[in-house]
């Protein structure tokens, strides 16, 4: 474990990374272009392919220039509104917490309630004391009112 925050956290990212990430950026540049999934594919095969071709180059100079030229041909062509996950950063549901109200039980089908009949019993059992403590609560406010009204 660090004593540094992340931010100051300086990793070495190996050659053979930084391929794998160019890869998956092009990969998914190419998937906003597309909407077909066999024209996804395709394009998939194509860079494929073209990154086996270089697969077996030795000399890092080389290979560093490779990954330039492949950074500056995604550069040239990127998306102007690429697709994002929707749970990733960027995408609609990003850092959404959804939290369901509890109502919706109300309208589940009856079987579906036999199948967790302690919770529901519960669950009833809580609704009707709520119910009665809104009641007992809406008496007093009428009682409150009507004292203000007759001074």
């Amino acid at each position: 474990m660090s004593k540094f925050g992340p931010y100051l956290k300086r990793d070495f990212i190996t050659h053979t990374r930084k391929v794998q990430n160019l890869f998956k950026r092009i990969v998914r540049n190419e998937e906003s272009y597309l909407s077909e999934i066999h024209d996804v594919q395709f394009a998939w095969a194509t860079v494929r392919a073209e990154f086996e071709k270089n697969r077996h180059v030795k000399d890092l100079r080389v290979a560093r220039l490779l990954i330039e030229e492949g950074e500056r041909r995604l550069a040239e062509n990127l998306h102007p509104n690429p697709d994002r996950f929707i749970f990733s950063p960027g995408g609609l549901m990003f850092e959404r917490e959804l939290n369901f109200d509890d109502s919706h039980l109300d309208l589940w089908h009856p079987l579906e309630k036999a199948q967790y009949p302690y919770y529901f019993e519960r669950r009833e059992r809580m609704k009707k004391e709520y119910i009665q403590e809104w009641e007992a609560w809406d008496q007093e406010q009428e009682k409150l009112q009507k004292q203000q009204e007759q001074k």
